[in-house]
């Protein structure tokens, strides 16, 4: 076993524009059920989650009854690269029979040019559902997720999307899309024809009476909300609920929202009188997958997660789409839909820019006509008050729920170690690593709060805690704590070759400078990163970074060795990374060199999916063999 090294697990994690300073820990589990203690709220999710996940078993791979599962799942993509990635991974998984067959896969692209947003993504979906199917979609049920972007804060699920995270679930091994499907397989049975609206990197687990049923039949939008701490809210959507009625602390409740708060202040929270108080209940736990709220909290807020538009109003935006031409600004689908809805909603929010990623001129007209256009929808609102919210797109996120004793991994019945050979992993101990779909030699060692996925580990290996390894061939190597090592394919003039990209944990690829001056305030494991430059022969100049010249980051470095072999490419990088940790020269003139960026565009999505499908037979040949040897 290896020794454990005690490093913070509540490190600040980097948040893009409009994201809560918060904690993973407090951001990225929300929900509890008040009527029951902790260890209740986790077996009833957890018997929830395994009927879904074993109902979905039994369907992949056969055709699904017509009314029983969507008609149609949409998978939208940032650019063609990634649409094309996206719908191999697909082609492969339904060869594979891992999806239920019968329903309609399509991946949309959003158009060249300006960045969208997924509430633009949603608008570009709609129109291609259109085309593709004429009136015939509006007698459909749509689930249409969000997986744009190149995940920059969960690099290992850059490459191949974030819906594709393998999660150490399942044999073959779960993806985020296999989960969402399963989480998700009782709505379209209740829902009227309309669009499901949800996003790649979240999940959402809850739990209701045996007689109850989630419906979205209503007019206009439906949305989940999931009982919150207030700091949680501060990050997430918050529905004003209609003061008509009272909430029966039930496990599911419909209710009308009056107005919906799009990452209110706690001040807000209280004002528009959207915080709950526990009242008799106050005794009762409200705590999340992290700890979110504490029992003794008196407080609480209803967040979001995923939404439903019925078919009138999903036609009611395309018409406008269709009216307003192409999109020069990003929308939002949550900020900016959702805060149209309900009799409370006012044209202020239409002003606030405090949550917006690049403030565009056009965005405010945008936003006005959205608000006009939608003034007077209902939203309703289905309370899930036993069930959990997930967020696993940064990789402390990551990391803190791959490997922690934590409640999703009770709930999901998550695994240490999952469709992997590693006969070296510790039992009694309260994190443990996390290995998927890998191989790894019984000599090699993980710390625990690592994860491997997608890897082949020589005996001659030891890797420190907290690290991510994805897609790489390992001979020997010492690994520092909060390393981040992932591989790729990549097609360059028509050869096969691969590059890996290394870096801490704690480095902020989205971090950008506007000139070659100011490179000096980024870092690379810690270390200034023109000192890196120095130890590594390389020049400070404008060509050493691709793309946008006045956006200079360690996302678009050329830093990151081209090698001939994914063995050679892991020691080419790792050698960078130990001479920055030894301040020992390691000359990167002989190599070519890319960013991460252009690892990205050439890309060889069939020769990674090939080495998962041979790791998949050895794994597969291997285990028969142990099986064999026991019996």
């Amino acid at each position: 076993m290896c020794e454990r090294r005690t490093l913070p697990r509540e490190t600040r994690m980097r948040t893009g524009a409009g994201r809560g300073d918060v904690t993973a820990r407090q951001r990225a589990g929300t929900g509890a059920w008040r009527g029951l203690p902790e260890a209740g709220t986790m077996a009833s999710l957890r018997e929830a989650s395994l009927r879904k996940l074993r109902r979905f078993s039994e369907m992949r791979g056969k055709p699904v009854a017509t009314g029983k599962f969507w008609d149609v799942v949409v998978i939208t993509a940032a650019d063609e690269k990634q649409e094309l990635a996206y719908k191999q991974q697909l082609s492969e998984k339904l060869k594979r029979k891992e999806l239920p067959l019968g329903v309609n896969y399509h991946v949309f692209t959003d158009p060249p040019g300006t960045k969208i947003g997924n509430g633009g993504s949603t608008l570009c979906s709609l129109q291609c559902l259109e085309s593709l199917y004429g009136d015939k979609w509006n007698s459909f049920t749509v689930l249409l997720i969000h997986s744009g972007g190149y995940s920059q804060r969960l690099p290992n699920a850059s490459a191949l999307g974030k819906i594709f995270t393998a999660l150490p679930l399942g044999e073959p091994i779960y993806q985020m899309l296999d989960l969402k499907l399963a989480m998700y397989m009782d709505f379209p049975s209740r829902m009227k024809p309309g669009v499901l609206v949800t996003c790649a990197d979240d999940i959402e687990l809850y739990s209701i009476g045996d007689s109850e049923s989630i419906a979205f039949e209503q007019p206009g939008f439906t949305a989940l909300a999931h009982p919150s701490s207030l700091a949680v809210g501060t990050t997430h959507g918050v529905f004003v609920l209609d003061s008509a009625g009272s909430l029966q602390h039930g496990d599911l409740e419909y209710r009308q929202c009056h107005r919906f708060l799009h990452k209110p202040s706690i001040e807000n929270m209280h004002h528009f009188n959207a915080v709950h108080r526990l009242g008799s209940f106050g005794q009762q736990d409200l705590s999340g997958g992290d700890t979110t709220c504490h029992p003794l909290h008196s407080e609480y807020v209803y967040t979001d997660s995923l939404f439903y538009m019925d078919h009138k109003s999903a036609k009611k935006l395309l018409d406008f789409y269709e009216s307003v031409g192409p999109l020069n600004c990003e929308i939002d689908a949550y900020g900016d839909f959702l805060q149209a809805l309900g009799p409370g909603a006012t044209a202020e929010y239409t002003k606030n820019t405090s949550h917006v990623t690049k403030e565009e001129s056009h965005l405010l007209d945008m936003r006005q006509k959205i608000f006009h256009l939608l003034k007077g929808t209902p939203l309703n609102v289905v309370v899930l008050n036993n069930s959990r919210f997930y967020h696993i797109g940064t990789m402390e996120e990551y990391l803190l729920h791959f490997t922690s004793n934590g409640s999703l991994q009770a709930e999901l019945g998550l695994q240490s170690v999952a469709f992997s050979v590693f006969p070296n992993v510790p039992e009694d101990s309260h994190e443990k690593p996390c290995v998927i779909h890998s191989i790894l030699n019984s000599g090699c060692c993980v710390a625990p709060g690592s994860v491997v996925e997608y890897s082949r580990l020589g005996p001659e290996v030891s890797i420190s805690e907290n690290c991510i390894i994805s897609g790489s061939v390992i001979e020997k190597a010492v690994l520092p704590p909060c390393s981040f090592v992932c591989s790729l394919s990549v097609e360059i003039n028509g050869h096969l070759e691969y590059s890996t990209m290394v870096f801490g944990m704690e480095d902020n690829l989205k971090n950008s400078v506007k000139t070659i001056s100011d490179i000096k305030m980024l870092q690379f494991f810690g270390v200034c990163f023109l000192t890196c430059l120095d130890i590594w022969n390389l020049k400070a100049m404008e060509e050493l970074f691709s793309g946008s010249k006045t956006q200079l980051s360690l996302w678009s470095a050329r830093i990151f060795p081209v090698c001939s072999s994914l063995s050679e490419s892991v020691a080419a990088s790792l050698g960078m990374l130990n001479a920055i940790r030894n301040h020992s020269p390691f000359s990167l003139n002989n190599f070519k060199l890319l960013s991460i960026q252009e690892m990205l565009l050439c890309k060889d999505v069939g020769d990674m999916l090939a080495y998962r499908e041979q790791l998949f037979l050895e794994i597969s040949s291997k285990r028969k063999q142990s099986d064999s040897e026991k019996s």
